[in-house]
């Protein structure tokens, strides 16, 4: 029976969770705001593969060490998550504010980078967190939302980029003042009434991620999602600037910033639609098809290096979309195989691990670029998302599978 508090609280899902995917959007933007800005800062300033691939990879260690205390400290289910959100959303906007005061070649970068990447442990789980105590038979397309949301804040400094032309300082400025509004927006959200009691602090908390066999297939699926999926979207631009001028010179007929941005923003389609798919057909089944054409798509998009961008630029964006299609089913599938006090720490812990594996793949790929060529590089890119299908089956043959999706694995 429908109580009234609980239909009051029903009633604001539609507003709350409006205000929830605005605010994600808008804090995301932090994430890749000097790597938008690699081709204006390679116009003035010389750097090596390692820091190029710096200015990306120090936001995921920083990341990587904020869901780590956050798992450890169980913060997502202890704290309260609209005011965790903000705090860290107000700082990230505060340290890519403070970039500004530095060349880009400055030491002081990659540690406000990383700073920038813990505080984005306090949204992104933290969002997917509060989206969840809102799901009523839609985790998949609830949480799907906050993957298009990350999606599209991920891809906006690319646009903001090519706005600003060979300003460096305008996607960091932009994604700044993007953060301070998400940090004030989030306070208007409200939480869902599948909220759980918070867990007793228990450090161990965190191991039931592995120690359950159904958790443990499920996170190696979305760790070999997370091997690609984060590299792709740190070297797509980096690859279509240099096939664009192979082919066409200093007169591309797209700016490939603009290109990147087409990339990574229709993800966001792909992460709705996979998660109003796997709602209906089952989250083992959307993610082992998904990461099998994208890596399919990782393993044939350098033979076209040089190629027409109409034949380059459709492949990219099957890429794109299928790429993330399957990301935020890994967390609904988390989310339905944990004990329901724990659901924040395991995905705090997920996430964790997940963009642990991103710093080798983002680091390797412009090594690959040096040894083999754009033609060969992003093969490596597939080796995770075919190790990931072979979880994802194994996950559903296992009778824990019927808890997912309303039994539809």
């Amino acid at each position: 029976m429908t109580t009234p508090a609980t239909a009051a609280r029903t009633d604001g899902k539609a507003f709350s969770l409006a205000i929830l995917v605005v605010a994600e959007v808008a804090a995301m933007a932090t994430w890749f705001a000097t790597t938008a800005s690699l081709g204006a800062i390679r116009a003035q300033w010389s750097l090596s593969p390692f820091q190029e691939a710096l200015l990306t990879s120090s936001v995921q260690a920083g990341f990587v060490a904020g869901t780590l205390l956050s798992a450890l400290l169980s913060l997502a289910d202890r704290a309260d998550l609209r005011t965790l959100f903000s705090v860290s959303a107000l700082v990230a906007a505060l340290a890519n504010g403070a970039i500004l005061l530095f060349e880009p070649t400055h030491p002081a970068v990659p540690l406000l980078r990383f700073l920038t990447g813990m505080c984005m442990a306090g949204v992104y789980p933290v969002g997917m967190k509060l989206a969840a105590t809102w799901a009523k038979g839609d985790l998949g397309l609830l949480i799907g939302m906050l993957v298009a949301a990350l999606t599209l804040g991920s891809a906006s400094p690319h646009a903001m980029a090519a706005v600003g032309g060979l300003d460096w300082r305008a996607p960091v400025a932009g994604a700044a003042a993007s953060a301070l509004v998400a940090a004030l927006l989030i306070r208007f959200a409200k939480v869902g009434p599948n909220h759980a009691k918070a867990p007793p602090l228990k450090l161990s908390n965190a191991l039931d991620a592995f120690r359950r066999p159904a958790l443990r297939l499920a996170n190696l699926g979305y760790f070999g999602h997370m091997w690609e999926l984060y590299a792709m979207w740190a070297w797509i631009g980096a690859f279509f600037a240099a096939s664009f001028a192979a082919r066409y010179g200093d007169g591309p007929p797209l700016d490939p910033r603009l290109a990147t941005f087409c990339v990574v923003a229709i993800g966001a389609v792909g992460a709705l639609g996979g998660g109003f798919a796997a709602d209906r057909l089952g989250r083992t089944f959307v993610t082992a098809l998904s990461m099998a054409v994208s890596g399919l798509c990782a393993a044939g998009i350098g033979f076209l290096f040089g190629a027409s961008i109409w034949l380059v630029l459709p492949l990219a964006l099957v890429w794109g979309v299928t790429v993330i299609s399957d990301s935020a089913q890994f967390s609904a599938a988390v989310t339905e195989l944990s004990d329901r006090s724990l659901i924040g720490t395991m995905l705090t812990v997920q996430t964790c691990v997940g963009f642990l594996i991103t710093l080798v793949s983002i680091h390797l790929l412009p090594y690959a670029v040096d040894a083999f060529g754009w033609r060969f590089a992003f093969l490596i890119l597939a080796i995770g998302p075919f190790l990931g299908v072979l979880a994802m089956l194994r996950l559903r043959l296992r009778p824990e599978a019927a808890a997912m999706a309303g039994g539809r694995r």
